[in-house]
């Protein structure tokens, strides 16, 4: 049997010509591999056969939304995962999901190698590599955009050459990804920093600006992971969809960021991520409710290094799963439920409840009945500051 290579197939331009790009450089076949993690709009049948139409010897498509939604979604959201406080990692966490399939097919298939459609810029290079290399370090990864120099102007020719169904021209002007959890859009206009996102760049957001009655929702949560929506059990996808939709149709969710990438540069970017930052509000509310201080605090450090290994392609990293085990940890008593108020592009929390929770209303309260000692406070201050003032003494007396 020829050799092969599995490549992450996504039906856009660059990866439909790069089957037959790969198989002319290579000389292998070429099994393409689409994953479907809720890229709305997409008929992943007509996906198929769109590689099968560009040479492909075989075409799998895998539906992973639940998978997504349960084991990579909810993992960011215990970690209230933001890269540089702002991005919940919306393309980073689908990256090793797609790398896992890749690997398992790689395998099953008997093919030495996989291939993906990054250019030689981004962080999705590394994301796919590195997890391939970190679940199946035989296989040797091929990226045809970066390693054979195929420019987008190439791409075009050769895909008129070929007659290849792709619908594609030199004016598309953004490059997207997107999947349930959230949408991403660069280049384009968008490469000037001083230039303001207009309102076609959105999707999976309405125009904030526009007056509409705020829209008021209850999640709740157990043990950390959204459990249902104003009384309705969900899964996790559903509870993303339905917040996509809810906090989506307030404009909540846009993102305007300059980025610090992996590769060492800059890059502007757009996000439409409604479900991840109201979610995530929600259960940072939740969490100030039901963990303990010290526990929090470290916590917050803890969900910086997540995010950043995420966004750098480790999600199957030793320190990766440390830590995934410490935050399963901190999420033992995040049960309860959070209101939200979702209006004009904003999701502020309005009522919080939990079973599990520490706040205590007569050690809290101003009025008759509270139960705060206060006379303790003036000998606790004392203790406290005892080592500023020993240390102040000396440092006074060396003037």
């Amino acid at each position: 049997m020829a050799e092969r290579v599995v490549l992450a197939y996504s039906g856009g331009l660059d990866t439909s010509v790069g089957i037959g790009w790969l198989k002319d450089a290579t000389g292998k076949e070429v099994v393409a591999l689409a994953i479907d993690v809720g890229q709305s709009g997409e008929d992943m049948d007509l996906i198929r056969q769109r590689a099968l139409d560009c040479g492909a010897v075989e075409a799998i498509v895998v539906d992973a939304k639940e998978e997504f939604a349960s084991d990579y979604v909810v993992p960011a959201l215990k970690a209230n995962a933001l890269y540089q406080k702002r991005y919940p990692l919306v393309s980073a966490l689908s990256r090793p999901l797609i790398a896992k399939y890749l690997a398992s097919t790689a395998k099953e298939l008997g093919a030495d190698s996989v291939a993906h459609g990054c250019t030689g810029k981004g962080n999705d290079q590394v994301r796919f590599e590195a997890a391939v290399a970190a679940l199946a370090p035989e296989l040797t990864s091929l990226a045809p955009v970066r390693d054979f120099a195929l420019t987008r102007d190439k791409a075009i020719e050769y895909a008129a050459l070929h007659n290849l169904p792709i619908a594609q021209s030199k004016k598309s002007p953004y490059s997207i990804d997107q999947n349930v959890y959230g949408r991403a859009v660069e280049t384009g206009f968008l490469e000037d920093p001083w230039n303001a996102p207009i309102e076609d760049l959105y999707t999976y957001t309405q125009d904030p600006s526009i007056a509409r009655e705020p829209t008021e929702v209850v999640v709740s949560f157990d043990q950390g992971v959204p459990v249902a929506i104003d009384g309705v059990a969900v899964t996790p996808l559903q509870a993303i969809e339905m917040m996509n939709l809810l906090a989506g149709n307030q404009g909540v969710g846009r993102i305007d960021i300059v980025e610090d990438r992996l590769v060492g540069i800059k890059s502007r970017e757009v996000y439409e991520a409604p479900a991840g930052i109201a979610l995530i509000a929600a259960h940072e509310e939740l969490e100030n409710m039901t963990v303990e201080r010290d526990l929090a605090r470290y916590k917050r450090g803890v969900e910086s290094k997540w995010a950043e290994l995420v966004y750098d392609g480790l999600w199957f990293s030793g320190l990766k799963r440390a830590l995934d085990v410490f935050i399963d940890e901190t999420q033992k008593h995040v049960t309860g439920d959070i209101r939200l108020k979702l209006h004009a592009g904003t999701a502020v929390v309005t009522g919080r409840k939990s079973g599990e929770s520490l706040y205590d209303f007569n050690l809290a309260t101003y009025d008759t009945g509270d139960t705060f000692d206060q006379s303790m406070a003036k000998g606790f201050i004392e203790l406290w500051s005892l080592p500023s003032k020993i240390s102040a003494r000396r440092d006074l007396a060396g003037k």
